[in-house]
């Protein structure tokens, strides 16, 4: 059943989106209000009031400026000095450090991210839909990607998940052949095939 939200939920997110994951924002909602509402449902609403926590990926969006800029830490020059041999120790694992295969819920759509390695920032991280396709049938060629037949984003069925050209998705959003029926998704898919080869020949 789809959550309604009223305007003091609505006001519940403005006021508390800012500098918080969208885990622990979808907790304290929940919380709050005695509710269940998904990450999914959560990130939605802050699309749809225009809201952002100002954290992409665990860090602060570029230009953010953060409220302690300016303050000494709790931390004496003599703690600190006792400090910094171990506290930037190459080798280090960070404490909020995610291994490979993590999964984590991107803010900016609400899509499912999967962690495929280490050391490359935003390149760490690989939709679920793309990795899962990736493992069944190899490395997906430069211009295609993964749509889900049923339209559902949270459906990780290998059946669900059509591989398809930017070209062919662009004719199946123009002709409407995208659709909640999965079946119905895929015949468009093979149309689109179709009048794509068509349009080039």
């Amino acid at each position: 059943m789809v959550h309604k939200y009223s305007a003091e939920e609505h006001q519940f997110l403005i006021d508390n989106v800012k500098g918080i994951t969208l885990k622990e924002l979808t907790q304290r909602f929940n919380e709050k209000f005695n509710t269940n509402v998904s990450e999914n449902a959560i990130s939605n609403q802050k699309t749809k009031l225009g809201i952002k926590s100002g954290i992409v990926g665990g860090r602060f969006e570029k230009g953010h400026i953060p409220a302690n800029k300016g303050k000494k830490g709790s931390m004496s020059p003599e703690q600190y000095e006792k400090c910094k041999a171990t506290m930037f120790k190459k080798g280090n694992i960070p404490a909020n450090h995610r291994p490979i295969g993590s999964e984590r819920i991107d803010e900016r759509d609400g899509s499912t991210l999967v962690k495929v390695q280490d050391g490359q920032l935003q390149k760490n991280w690989m939709p679920k839909g793309r990795y899962i396709y990736e493992q069944a049938h190899g490395k997906i060629p430069a211009g295609h990607k993964v749509i889900f037949a049923d339209g559902d984003h949270s459906n990780f069925d290998l059946d669900n998940l059509i591989l398809v050209s930017n070209a062919e998705e662009l004719i199946m959003n123009q002709r409407k052949l995208i659709s909640k029926e999965a079946e119905f998704t895929k015949t468009g898919a093979v149309i689109a095939k179709v009048l794509n080869k068509a349009k080039k020949r």
